[in-house]
């Protein structure tokens, strides 16, 4: 299980009601079906969300059932740990269409009406390795690097509209999601992040309107300033404290 479900819940039990999105509609009815037992309204909506013409049709369905869209989760996310040149070209555009693409466009068919109404919020989740691009995960670091720097630009846009957005970066998150698939523990300097903290960011995100909420613990903002002072030393520790070894041996494993 991915991170949305618990997202969607953190939400529900504010008492905003719900429409979800993913390819695989039994398990979308399975969330709604729970989340109603919060006593709100929840509504299952499967759909190929890299597919143009999908994205205009679920905003324009969501849209009609619900009156307007006061919050957009951009939430869907694809990750494969690899060697670069071990990736189809297919797989790349995939990864580029759904982690980048469609958080950008579902963005700009929702912004016009809550910008007319005057509220609104955009939460997108990236993550802390598109702060710091990774070895055997260099596309995925990309496209939330993509992210994060578009979420600033577009908040800034936004400001004194009334609507805003923010970009949550998780590092290595237990129990949930893309990290927790390969069950292994994630390496002792970067820590690992539980599922119910990013929700609560998530949360948080919207309620203070922060801009960007990193989620990790450990060491990681004295690592960020490191970085930015010099990255090379960065790289360095990295490789020294064994980051980018766990991703070559996943990378490896993905392999077999």
């Amino acid at each position: 299980m991915g991170l949305g479900p618990y997202v969607a819940k953190f939400l529900a039990q504010e008492g905003v009601n719900i429409a979800l999105t993913a390819r695989s509609e039994d398990a979308l009815k399975d969330i709604a079906r729970d989340l109603t037992e919060l006593n709100i309204t929840a509504r299952a909506y499967p759909a190929d969300i890299t597919e143009p013409d999908a994205r205009v049709e679920l905003v324009a369905q969501v849209t009609k059932e619900f009156g307007h869209i006061d919050i957009l989760v951009n939430n869907a996310g694809v990750e494969w740990l690899s060697r670069y040149t071990d990736l189809s070209s297919e797989f790349i555009q995939t990864m580029i269409q759904t982690n980048q693409v469609a958080p950008m466009v579902l963005t700009r068919l929702v912004l016009p009406e809550m910008i007319a109404r005057g509220s609104g919020h955009v939460v997108t989740m990236a993550s802390l390795g598109g702060i710091k691009g990774s070895p055997y995960s260099a596309t995925y670091a990309a496209t939330k690097a993509g992210l994060i720097t578009w979420t600033g630009g577009i908040r800034e846009e936004l400001r004194n509209t009334g609507v805003s957005a923010s970009v949550i970066c998780p590092g290595f998150v237990a129990q949930a999601g893309m990290f927790a698939a390969y069950n292994k523990r994630a390496p002792k300097i970067t820590g690992e992040t539980t599922p119910e903290k990013v929700a609560d960011a998530v949360i948080r995100a919207i309620k203070k309107d922060i801009g960007r909420i990193i989620v990790n613990p450990g060491l990681i903002w004295p690592m960020i300033w490191l970085d930015a002072l010099n990255p090379a030393i960065m790289y360095w520790v990295l490789r020294k404290f064994g980051v980018y070894e766990f991703y070559k041996q996943q990378a490896a494993d993905n392999m077999k």
